[in-house]
């Protein structure tokens, strides 16, 4: 039988953000995880990368490489002037191929909601995971400008009704759906969804708090109705479908602040409450937190404070890594250390700002969202913005879409 031949098959591959080995006795008596479960080939035992977060870990799982060789080595870009921070959203920061780069090159048909660093994407139906970060951006306008623009308002006018911004369980809702629709309307040979309920309640209530297995539940009906769509379209037999977690999480009960010593130290300086110049920072990865060192010369100085705090009783600090043990673990290589968090304790690289940083906080954010400043440098000098253009023209796009939405909903009311 040559190729032409063979019959092709379809993968789907259902990203459960948090979702652990620890999970899966409980998920073994759900009513569709434990079918699917028995019938599948599966290990309970993967570890995942170093640092353990979403990003890299998902970047890993579509390239078969260490954070330290694909380039994406922590959620947030360093970045200490910004706050916040970006986030590795793009697919220009990932260095070598993927596996949605080989699927295209080799004639698939491939979709993406909201998995991880897929921003400007090169697939067929790309729903990214991007935020606004800039005071003239609205979610609208950066979906748009890293996704597939017509796909995505196709989404949004029929489920977009079921989101409530990034709230769980409305937002994998709107995911669920999009895939189902996706699925049924398009169907893509290679198909990557990122849900992300059960992250966000053990985030907001626990590890085990009984949102976070309401969560693990819902799950489990998501996948009824996605194994009930596939068999409706007699997809099931040649449809391959992953289920995988990226990372799990431990409940945390305090926190320490790396920062803060290094602006005592006056290894870093503070205005207005952000850091404006540094000479080592932190950049936190949850439960381990990155150190750089822009002037080697204060290397041997950032080490023995380092070492200063660690000694302190309770001091929240489990190991320090070198450079070199951190680039072994498959960790960022340009940073100078890497703390290890002990057990309940999370590592956060920000400053503890001053109480007087937040004084006329409303003031401030109404000001720079303020449509009329917009047009201020064409108002003032006759120079056009073309940021202030394109912000002025989403929130038209927005507004009237709204309005077309409010009267959809009384029509069909």
């Amino acid at each position: 039988m040559n190729r032409q031949d063979r019959k092709k098959r379809r993968m789907i591959i259902l990203s459960l953000d948090a979702v652990g080995g620890r999970d899966l006795a409980y998920m073994e008596t759900l009513p569709n995880f434990g079918p699917f479960f028995k019938r599948a080939a599966g290990c309970g035992e993967v570890v995942s990368v170093y640092p353990s977060l979403t990003y890299p870990a998902h970047v890993s799982i579509v390239t078969g490489r260490y954070p330290k060789n694909h380039g994406i080595v922590n959620n947030l870009q360093v970045q200490p002037e910004r706050e916040p921070s970006d986030w590795f959203w793009q697919r220009k920061y990932v260095q070598g191929t993927t596996l949605y780069d080989e699927a295209v090159k080799n004639g698939c048909r491939v979709a993406s909601l909201l998995w991880p660093v897929m921003g400007k994407a090169r697939v067929h139906y790309n729903l990214p995971e991007v935020l606004p970060n800039r005071p003239w951006q609205n979610q609208l306008g950066v979906c748009m400008m890293n996704g597939t623009p017509l796909y995505e308002l196709e989404l949004q006018m029929k489920f977009g009704s079921m989101r409530e911004g990034i709230r769980q369980p409305q937002l994998d809702h709107f995911v669920h759906a999009s895939m189902l629709h996706t699925l049924e309307k398009y169907r893509p040979d290679l198909m990557l969804v990122h849900l992300t309920d059960v992250d966000t309640n053990r985030h907001l209530y626990g590890l085990d708090s009984p949102e976070a297995m309401a969560a693990i539940r819902r799950h489990d009906e998501r996948l009824g109705e996605l194994l009930g769509l596939l068999r409706k379209m007699g997809l099931e037999d040649e449809t391959d479908v992953v289920i995988l977690g990226d990372h799990c999480q431990l409940d945390v009960k305090e926190a320490i602040y790396p920062n803060y010593y290094f602006v005592k130290a006056g290894l870093a300086e503070v205005k207005n409450g952000r850091i404006r110049d540094w000479k080592a920072i932190a950049r936190d990865c949850d439960g381990c937190c990155y150190i750089y060192v822009k002037d080697s010369n204060c290397l041997g100085r950032t080490e023995k404070l380092l070492n200063r705090m660690m000694e302190r009783e309770n001091s929240g600090i489990a190991r320090i890594f070198t450079r070199d043990e951190a680039a072994a673990l498959g960790a960022d290589p340009e940073c100078a250390f890497v703390l290890e968090a002990a057990g309940i304790v999370a590592l956060v690289g920000a400053y503890v700002a001053k109480k007087s940083m937040f004084d006329r906080a409303l003031v401030n954010l109404v000001e720079k969202i303020a449509v009329t400043d917009v047009f201020q440098n064409f108002a003032n000098n006759y120079i056009f913005d073309a940021g202030g253009l394109i912000y002025y023209a989403s929130i038209i796009f927005l507004l009237v879409f709204l309005t077309v939405q409010s009267v959809e909903k009384r029509r069909w009311s």
